[in-house]
């Protein structure tokens, strides 16, 4: 038996993952680990839990399927990680989710000039990026910043802990901001302008590559971010099929051969975790986190299946109620931070079922504002991949296909990005000879999940009424 083995550096807890030659599923472990907010809109971790949190992981793994043929990278992207000249971590983790740097990306887009820097990274500064947290440690803890030696990401500090090897991928490099995404290297030009020390960044390699060796030579993948790993683990190698996570968060990801960048950055444009390929990734800050927040402020102990039957007794469009999805800010396509949620449209006739209802459109339609950007730069998608938590209510598909009048299809194994992360480590290892044959043998589409027709021509008209609230109720 030949075990793959996939790590996921989540913002909760390391999720690994072993796999066989098929994609079949030979052992599986989760361990947590706390999350620091030591001051309002702040977030950080101890990257020495992420460590343990690993260690513990692959002993376990190991002694239910043996030594591995190859390990994979994914996690969290954004964090950023300050190590010394001796690779000892001067501070907790800066992490993707971090509020703190709203000054310091003004900076950099005032510095590098906001056309310039989306035509060269492919993103504007976002509060959640690496770069912007480093002018912040320079501004606001000049003592640390001094004893930078290396910068690492929250996966590629396990690397560092696992193989002494100081690397990282072109997609998670994607989201540092310091990344040329069309050339897939450093940007001395953006390096050059925030007076940063190009000395401090890791190699950049291709997903698949070796990275080095982890204890008794097993080959480790430099991996991807956790957004490639996952859709390179429901199929999305090359244009075509699109993934669509219904997570906490929401996202659409389709990939490219070519880069391209939408002028105004309102999806982001990043390298794929497929060698030589580009994706563009729109996304929404509260999908399924918004049907939680339903259920946990209105219906604490009803089940969700409950909700979604009432949810189903009333029509599509819910008799002109509407829900914006905006709860915790929105990033595409609106990318404001003190964005907020509204139900619109309410009268006496409308019950629970009718808000679960419009919480489910409301999330389809913000999901539909990042398929339309992504295809004025990509060629239509043909079917879309879902997965997620929110992917296991049937009605909630149905109205997301209705949405992106676009068939969705199930897969057979949802393991998110630590699968992904393991279908790059078997072609580091050589199990498979590139990226498309590792998909091509073990992702399994599933269930497929049609457009209802009848629903469609509503949605339509819907989809203007809701983007037409926006800029309405943010006047």
């Amino acid at each position: 038996m030949t075990a793959l083995i996939g790590i996921d550096v989540g913002t909760t807890g390391v999720k690994a993952l072993a796999i066989d030659e098929a994609g079949e599923v030979l052992a599986r472990e989760e361990l947590g680990y706390p999350l620091s907010t030591p001051k309002p809109g702040w977030s950080e971790q101890d990257p020495e839990d992420w460590w343990r949190a690993t260690e513990t992981a692959l002993d376990r793994l190991r002694e239910q399927t043996g030594r591995p043929a190859g390990i994979g990278l994914s996690g969290q992207m954004h964090g950023l990680v300050a190590l010394d000249a001796q690779d000892e971590v001067l501070r907790p983790a800066i992490l993707w989710n971090d509020q703190r740097t709203a000054r310091e990306c003004k900076e950099i887009e005032d510095t590098l000039g906001l056309d310039r820097l989306i035509a060269l990274t492919g993103n504007r500064a976002l509060t959640g990026f690496t770069a912007p947290k480093l002018l912040w440690l320079r501004r606001h803890e000049p003592d640390t910043y001094e004893n930078i030696a290396r910068i690492a990401l929250p996966k590629d500090y396990v690397r560092l802990r696992l193989t002494g090897e100081h690397a990282t991928d072109a997609a998670d490099a994607s989201g540092t901001l310091l990344l040329d995404v069309a050339q897939r290297r450093w940007s001395d030009e953006v390096l050059d302008a925030l007076e940063l020390d190009p000395g401090w960044l890791p190699r950049v390699h291709e997903g698949t590559e070796v990275t080095g060796q982890a204890p008794g030579d097993v080959p480790v993948a430099a991996g991807g971010g956790d957004q490639a790993a996952g859709a390179l683990g429901v199929g999305v190698d090359r244009p075509g099929p699109l993934s669509v996570a219904l997570g906490t968060s929401g996202v659409v990801f389709g990939a490219l051969d070519e880069f391209a960048r939408d002028e105004q950055a309102r999806v982001h444009a990043f390298c794929h975790a497929v060698p030589q390929a580009w994706h563009l990734m729109g996304v929404m800050l509260s999908a399924a986190g918004s049907l939680r927040w339903l259920r946990d402020t209105a219906a604490p102990d009803t089940s969700y299946d409950r909700l979604l039957e009432e949810a189903a007794e009333w029509p599509a469009g819910a008799e002109g109620l509407i829900f914006l999805p905006y709860l915790a800010g929105e990033r595409t396509p609106h990318a404001d931070p003190d964005a907020r949620g509204a139900f619109v449209g309410l009268s006496v006739r409308h019950d629970r079922g009718a808000l679960v209802r419009a919480v489910l459109e409301g999330v389809a339609f913000g999901l539909r504002d990042s398929l339309d950007l992504i295809l004025e730069l990509g060629a239509p998608p043909a079917v879309g991949r879902v997965s997620g938590g929110g992917a296991r209510g049937a009605l909630w598909l149905q109205i997301v296909a209705s949405v992106l009048e676009l068939p969705l299809e199930r897969v057979a194994v949802d393991e998110g990005a630590a699968f992904g992360a393991a279908l790059l480590a078997g072609v580091a290892a050589g199990t498979w000879p590139d990226a498309h044959a590792a998909v091509e043998a073990s992702v399994k589409p599933g269930e497929q999940i049609d457009p209802v027709p009848e629903w469609v021509e509503v949605y339509r008209e819907r989809r203007e009424r809701y983007r037409a609230l926006y800029p309405a109720l943010h006047e």
